[in-house]
């Protein structure tokens, strides 16, 4: 496998300093998985290209009982793509190869290592699991121009398609520290596969080479799920983490953002009706174990702790600090011992899969899914309605319509900064029918707040039950 990293910054041969190996050598380092080369193609004042090829010894792996673990049947230990395509042992071996130009550190030149460069990194061959889309969406929210070459299963076969390998160069004027972090990252994120086990020390690692970038990507759930190899456990400690090393006045915008829609909406005391109408809807279906979703602050939890109907109460929130407000509102350490043990806060992502969440009667879903983007509103549709299927749904969202009511409300602004889509009427039925489909729930619909002839009502609130199996 082969990565190539260029540069055209005059004198351009000082990335010889910044990757601490001399240009006019060629420079091996053994592995434990086979051996890393390092040489120069070319190198002049204009234009100074490195290269790291690594030589990688499957047989030798696989004597050595070094391979990756369940390999499946002993022909393919010995056959397979692993020397060829970069992968988990290149990020190993520019870690090791590169380690000080990684860590951002220059005995010679400091003061160009914390310069950004004009740089372009190549990888002669690399399986991008997801296509080129996933390729570009990990790479371009990083500043990179990329270029992707696909390559056919078999050019002789038309109809057998597209192969999962191209031939990949990202472009960018970034730190040679910070270009190399991304590739130690994201490769093996595309390839989706280690040959190493996963454990507790990869969250640390992660989070290391993450600082200062992954916290804030939009494919930041994709990276830490394929590098942590999908152990769920991993995952959910990760998220956490980075979850609360995003920026810290995040959650102080976010009340801010919350306190703009509520003034907004504080005209008809709508926040009321909906909890009200909520509550109707759980104690009319009957629930006695009821989940609180994207539970915030706690207001509903406060509302369903007084009714006695529900013995069990469990609220969720992917904020740390929202949990904290909602202890405090429920004076939870001051609750009576049978009160406390009826309800529980757990922090947690509704984007995956959670046992803790299977069992209920009943979940509420009270203004949370506007606040997804497309493609989490896909998975949290999975964990809600297929994972945890409780019997009865109850979901607000707010009706794009009525905006236009509100004249503090310019055109085509959303509610609350936060939201990334508002639905209308139409599409918000749209939307449950393909669920109601797809899940195998009914549904039906009601108005919360005052409704306008032509406008509907302000928030808009269906309530799914689970078909009964036949």
């Amino acid at each position: 496998m082969l990565l190539t990293i260029t540069t055209t910054e005059r004198p351009a041969t000082d990335l010889g300093y910044l990757l601490r190996k001399n240009p006019a050598r060629v420079q091996s380092f053994p592995q434990s998985f086979g051996t890393a080369h390092v040489f120069y193609p070319e190198a002049t004042p204009e234009r100074c290209t490195a290269a790291l090829l690594l030589e990688v010894d499957p047989v030798g792996l696989v004597r050595n009982r070094r391979g990756p673990a369940g390999e499946g049947y002993s022909l393919r230990q010995y056959v397979n793509d692993r020397p060829y395509v970069g992968s988990s042992f290149l990020s190993v071996a520019i870690g090791d190869v590169f380690g000080s130009a990684m860590s951002g550190k220059s005995k010679e030149h400091q003061e160009l290592a914390e310069r950004c460069l004009a740089l372009e990194a190549t990888l002669a061959v690399l399986p991008c699991r997801g296509g080129e889309k996933v390729l570009r969406s990990l790479f371009e929210p990083l500043g990179y121009t990329v270029k992707a070459r696909g390559y056919p299963l078999d050019s002789r076969f038309a109809e057998w398609g597209e192969s999962p390998y191209f031939t990949v160069s990202v472009e960018g004027k970034v730190r040679l520290s910070q270009l190399l972090t991304h590739l130690y990252v994201l490769i093996p994120v595309l390839d989706s596969d280690k040959h190493y086990w996963v454990g507790d020390d990869e969250v640390e690692k992660l989070l290391r080479r993450g600082e200062g970038w992954l916290a804030s990507h939009p494919q930041r759930d994709l990276i830490t799920s394929r590098y942590l190899k999908y152990r769920r456990s991993l995952i959910n400690d990760a998220l956490a983490r980075l979850v609360d090393e995003e920026d810290p006045t995040a959650d102080e915008a976010q009340e801010a953002h919350a306190q703009e829609e509520a003034q907004v909406e504080e005209s008809i005391s709508l926040n009321e009706q909906r909890l009200g109408t909520v509550l109707a809807a759980l104690k009319s279906s009957g629930a006695k174990r009821v989940l609180d979703l994207g539970c915030g602050e706690g207001k509903l939890l406060q509302v369903l702790l007084k009714e006695r109907q529900f013995e069990q109460i469990v609220g969720m929130d992917v904020s740390f600090r929202a949990l904290e407000i909602a202890k405090d509102r429920l004076s939870l350490d001051r609750l009576p011992e049978m009160q406390r043990q009826r309800i529980q806060l757990l922090h947690g992502s509704l984007m995956y899969r959670d046992k803790r969440l299977a069992g209920f009667d009943a979940a509420a879903v009270v203004e949370v899914v506007e606040h997804l983007d497309r493609p989490r509103l896909a998975a949290f549709e999975r964990v809600l309605f297929e994972c945890a299927r409780p019997a009865t749904i109850v979901l607000t969202t707010p009706n794009a319509e009525y905006n236009a009511k509100w004249e503090a409300l310019p055109a085509g602004k959303l509610r609350h900064k936060d939201h990334r889509f508002e639905w209308t009427r139409a599409e918000f039925r749209a939307w449950a029918e393909g669920i109601r489909q797809r899940f195998g729930y009914r549904v039906h619909f009601l108005p919360v707040g005052p409704e306008d002839a032509a406008l509907g009502a302000p928030t808009q609130m269906s309530v799914f039950a689970r078909a009964k199996s036949k």
